[in-house]
C-alpha cells in the first residue's frame, strides 16, 4: 500500500482539495482513504466508512480482505479497480478511494455528492402547454428524466469518455429495435474518433460530428426538454448527452424537423397545421422581404402602385444612401441591439433592446439617415425570426439576408431567384448521418407529408418516419380515429 500511496501522493501533490487519511481497519490492518473535497459525500464518509470500519474487533482470518471489508461497510454501491487509471477516473468522478495493505486491488466507493442546479423549465424553449422539466448540468440527471418516460428496457444508454483532461462522459441513447443501428454505429465510431484536450459543451460534439461543416443550417438539433428528446429516439433518432450541459443532441435530422414545436403535438392538429404554415411564412419573409424590398426600390419601382410609390419617395427624399446601404445599416444595428440584449443582465437586457430600438430608430428616421418604411420592412423581417422554434436556425436565415440583400441591391430580383436557387441546391446537397437533409418535404409519400408542412391528426400518424423504414415503422394500431356514438370494443 505504502508504494501506492506514494505514487498518488506525487500525482496529486499540489492539489489542495484531495484528502489523505490513514486508519487502522481493526488493530493491524492499514488502510488510507482518499476523496476530493466537493465531490464526495463528507458526512457520509465519516458515517459510513469510517464508522464501521475503525471498530476493535479485527476481521478474522480472511482469505478475501477485500470482500470481508465490503461486507463491513455501509455503503450500497461498491466498485473494484487495479490499474492506476482507473484510480484515478473514480476519484475524478467523486467516488472516496479506500486502499489497503498487501492488497493489489481498491475500492472505489459510492459517495459521490456535488453541488448541481435544481430542474428548471428551459427559457429557450418555453411553452404554454406540455412538460415544465428541462434538462440540467448533472448527466445522470438528464438520463433518469429519458428512462422515467420511456421505460421500455429496449432504451439504451451506451457511455463513451472523451477529452484527455476533462475526461467528460458522453452517453449515446436510442432505442433497440426502433433506431437504425448503422447510424448508432457510425455515431460511436465518430465520437471515439475525436481527439482533444477537452469537452465543455455539447457544441464542441456538434461541431466535430458535423459532416458539412461550411454551412449555416444545423445538422445536429439541440434541445433542453425531456419530452422533445424522447419523441425524437420513439422516431428512431439517436440522443448524445453530454456531461456538464443541459443541451442534449439528436441526430440525423432534417430541415422540416427543426421547424417543428413540441407544441404542435400537445395542441389539437388544426392549430398545429395553422401555426406550422404560420412559422414557414414568417420564415420566408424573414429571408426574403428585405432583399425583396430593396430589389423594388433600386429596379423595379413600376410595380408598386402610384400613390404608394409617391408615398415612399417622400419620405426618402432627404435619404443620402441608396436602398441597399440603408438596408445594410439598419440590418447590422438591428443584429448588434438583439446580440447586446442577449449578453445583457436579464433585468436590463429587454429593456436595453426595446427601448434602443425605439429611441435610435425613430431618431434615425427624424435625422433623414434612414426612411420610416425600410424601419418598418427590418423590424418584420427581424420579428419574422422570432417564429422559428430553434435559435441556431434563426441564426442561420439572418446570416442569409445580407448576401441576399446585397445580391437583391445589385442585380434586382434576378439576384433574389439566383439567392434562393443557390440555397435550395446547396441544402440538397446536405445530409445529417446519411439522410438528404430535404427529404421529407422532397418525398413523394403522403404519410411522410403528412408530419411537414401539415400535422396530420394523431390517429393517421401511425407509421415512423423514414429513418425506420423497414426497421420498426409502425408505431400505433390502425384505424383509432374518433367517431360520434362510437362504442369500445372489447
Amino acid at each position: 500500500m505504502e508504494q501506492n500511496q506514494d505514487i498518488l501522493y506525487s500525482i496529486y501533490a499540489k492539489c489542495s482539495d484531495v484528502v489523505f487519511r490513514s486508519f487502522n481497519i481493526g488493530k493491524n490492518t492499514k488502510a488510507i482513504l482518499i476523496y476530493v473535497e466537493g465531490l464526495s459525500d463528507a458526512v457520509g464518509i465519516e458515517e459510513y466508512v469510517f464508522t464501521p470500519l475503525i471498530r476493535e474487533e479485527e476481521l478474522g482470518e480472511r482469505t478475501d480482505m477485500l470482500k470481508a471489508v465490503v461486507q463491513r461497510l455501509a455503503v450500497t454501491q461498491v466498485k473494484e479497480f487495479n490499474t492506476f487509471p482507473k484510480c484515478i477516473e473514480y476519484l475524478s468522478n467523486g467516488f472516496p478511494i479506500l486502499l489497503m495493505d498487501n492488497e493489489t486491488r481498491g475500492l472505489a466507493l459510492g459517495l459521490t455528492k456535488w453541488e448541481k442546479r435544481a430542474i428548471e423549465e428551459p427559457s429557450a424553449e418555453a411553452g404554454i402547454r406540455g412538460p415544465r422539466e428541462g434538462f440540467t448540468e448533472t448527466l445522470r440527471v438528464n438520463t433518469s428524466q429519458i428512462r422515467r418516460i420511456i421505460k421500455s428496457p429496449h432504451l439504451k444508454m451506451e457511455s463513451i469518455i472523451i477529452g484527455e483532461y476533462t475526461q467528460t462522459n458522453i452517453v449515446i441513447a436510442y432505442i433497440e429495435g426502433i433506431a437504425d443501428i448503422s447510424v448508432v454505429n457510425k455515431i460511436k465510431h465518430r465520437i471515439q474518433s475525436i481527439k482533444i484536450d477537452g469537452i465543455l459543451e455539447s457544441g464542441y460534439i456538434q461541431e466535430m460530428l458535423q459532416e458539412f461543416p461550411y454551412t449555416p443550417f444545423p445538422q445536429l438539433l439541440n434541445t433542453e426538454r425531456p419530452d422533445v428528446t424522447c419523441a425524437n429516439l420513439l422516431e428512431g433518432r439517436i440522443a448524445i448527452i453530454t456531461e456538464g450541459t443541459p443541451f442534449v443532441l439528436i441526430a440525423p435530422i432534417t430541415f422540416s424537423s427543426i421547424m417543428q414545436s413540441q407544441e404542435d403535438y400537445y395542441q389539437g392538429f388544426l392549430i398545429g397545421t395553422f401555426t406550422r404554415w404560420m412559422r414557414y411564412v414568417f420564415t420566408f419573409f424573414s429571408l426574403f422581404l428585405p432583399s425583396l424590398y430593396v430589389a423594388i426600390l433600386s429596379f423595379h419601382q413600376e410595380m408598386i402602385p402610384g400613390f404608394l410609390l409617391l408615398s415612399m419617395a417622400s419620405s426618402r427624399e432627404a435619404i443620402p444612401f441608396p436602398a441597399l446601404v440603408e438596408a445594410l445599416i439598419m440590418e447590422i444595428f438591428f443584429e448588434a441591439l438583439r446580440e447586446a440584449g442577449v449578453r445583457l443582465p436579464k433585468q436590463i437586457g429587454a429593456a436595453v433592446s426595446i427601448v434602443g430600438a425605439l429611441v435610435i430608430g425613430q431618431a434615425a428616421v427624424q435625422a433623414g439617415l434612414i426612411s420610416a418604411p425600410m424601419v418598418i420592412v427590418v423590424a418584420i423581417g427581424g420579428i419574422s425570426s422570432f417564429m422559428i422554434p430553434r435559435y441556431i436556425t434563426g441564426i442561420a436565415i439572418r446570416m442569409l439576408r445580407f448576401p441576399m440583400m446585397i445580391l437583391a441591391g445589385t442585380l434586382g430580383f434576378l439576384g433574389v431567384m439566383m439567392g434562393f436557387i443557390a440555397i435550395i441546391l446547396h441544402m440538397l446537397q446536405l445530409h445529417s448521418f446519411g439522410v438528404p437533409y430535404l427529404s421529407s418535404l422532397s418525398t413523394p409519400r403522403m404519410r411522410e407529408l403528412g408530419d411537414t408542412l401539415i400535422r396530420s391528426p394523431l390517429w393517421l400518424m401511425d407509421t415512423r418516419p423514414h429513418l425506420t423504414e423497414g426497421i420498426n415503422q409502425y408505431r400505433q394500431a390502425p384505424q383509432q380515429k374518433p367517431a360520434p356514438g362510437r362504442e369500445d370494443e372489447g
